[in-house]
């Protein structure tokens, strides 16, 4: 017996419905077909149908209204996300969201809300989550090699300039909620999912043309949990480590393609005890707290079948996993209530940012 094939439509065809979805899905033969894409730019259309073969509208209610499709994927601008994936759950369509799935937690709530009455799926391309780095930081973390984990870092920071609609508030536009998602996502994963953290943050524009945020400093924190330090900037001219993690038996660093750590085991260690006295050397002098440990150190590199990315690689990932959910009944791994948490640590972030965002979450200008 055949494989199942899910008929996909595709709103949008800009960056992220073209480039990431059409280009991914187009790969999966086994698994979606691309039926249809709506999109107000005709070239677009015409590109659409020569590269997919699939059929083209200019809107999105015209191609729910003439295609059968078992997902509709959302990849419409930001600001957008929320009505358009509203409207659909409501006529009792599968949906796969672009992020930033939506500004606000309680936007998030009616999107549940929607999801659950109309017995559809409201799923999140959350795909960072599928970093081969991220995955093998969470296998280590698990091993407990590491020991008691005190600090995360998560950084994505570079030095550049930016001026296209992204940078607008009035389009959910902002460092925040397009790079911040990624990283808040797989910080919260690794923080727990059972409390909400205490939050600080700091935001600034520094290289953007736009209204919106473009570095972003944020300390989540908690009782009994790791202190999280996120950044992400755009005016890093000597970016370092993506990831940092501390623990109390070894550490780890890297980046997407490479990690290292080290640790060294408690069972091997020299017995220590507290003294209160002044250490003294051999020679009675005065002395400081020293030991030799012996260190373990492994290393991790990328290594994708067939030279593939790793960016092609997690929209892969998330859409198998998403095949899965929808064929078998498996459960989603990325769900709209995680996506809720990383909304609501966004809103938190900028209500202690008044000179960017107002206390009612509305844009400052000029």
């Amino acid at each position: 017996m055949g494989q199942t094939i899910l008929k996909v439509g595709i709103i949008g065809q800009g960056r992220s419905g073209r480039d990431i979805h059409g280009l991914t899905l187009a790969q999966l033969p086994d698994h979606y077909q691309i039926a249809a894409i709506a999109d107000s730019l005709p070239e677009r259309q015409q590109l659409a149908e020569k590269e997919f073969g699939c059929k083209a509208y200019a809107t999105w209610q015209e191609m729910v209204a003439n295609e059968e499709l078992d997902l509709v994927v959302n990849a419409s601008p930001s600001h957008q996300h929320v009505p358009i994936s509203l409207e659909l759950l409501n006529r009792g369509l599968n949906v796969l969201c672009e992020k930033p799935l939506a500004r606000t937690a309680e936007e998030v709530d009616q999107l549940i809300e929607a999801s659950e009455r109309n017995g559809k799926l409201l799923a999140v391309f959350q795909q960072s989550r599928y970093l081969p780095a991220y995955v093998r930081i969470r296998e280590v973390i698990e091993s407990g090699v590491l020991g008691r984990i005190v600090q995360m870092d998560f950084t994505s920071s570079r030095f550049a300039r930016r001026w296209d609609w992204q940078t607008l508030q009035r389009n959910n536009g902002g460092s925040l909620l397009n790079l911040g998602s990624h990283v808040i996502d797989q910080a919260l994963q690794l923080f727990g999912s059972d409390a909400m953290p205490d939050i600080a943050c700091v935001m600034e524009r520094a290289n953007t043309f736009g209204d919106a945020e473009d570095y972003v400093k944020i300390l989540l924190q908690g009782q009994g949990r790791p202190t999280v330090d996120i950044e992400v900037s755009s005016c890093s001219v000597f970016p370092g480590d993506m990831f940092v993690i501390q623990g109390t038996n070894g550490g780890l660093r890297g980046n997407n393609e490479r990690l290292e750590w080290r640790y060294f085991k408690p069972e091997e260690a020299p017995a220590q005890q507290l003294i209160t006295e002044p250490l003294v050397d051999k020679n009675g002098l005065p002395s400081y707290c020293r030991e030799t440990l012996t260190w373990h150190s492994d290393k991790w590199e990328l290594a994708l079948p067939n030279g593939k990315d790793e960016y092609p690689y997690m929209a892969e990932q998330l859409y198998f996993m998403l095949h899965r959910t929808i064929v078998d009944g498996d459960p989603l791994e990325i769900t709209p209530q995680q996506v809720r948490r990383q909304l609501a640590v966004i809103e938190a972030c900028r209500r202690q940012n008044p000179h960017i965002y107002r206390q009612n979450s509305e844009p400052v200008r000029g």
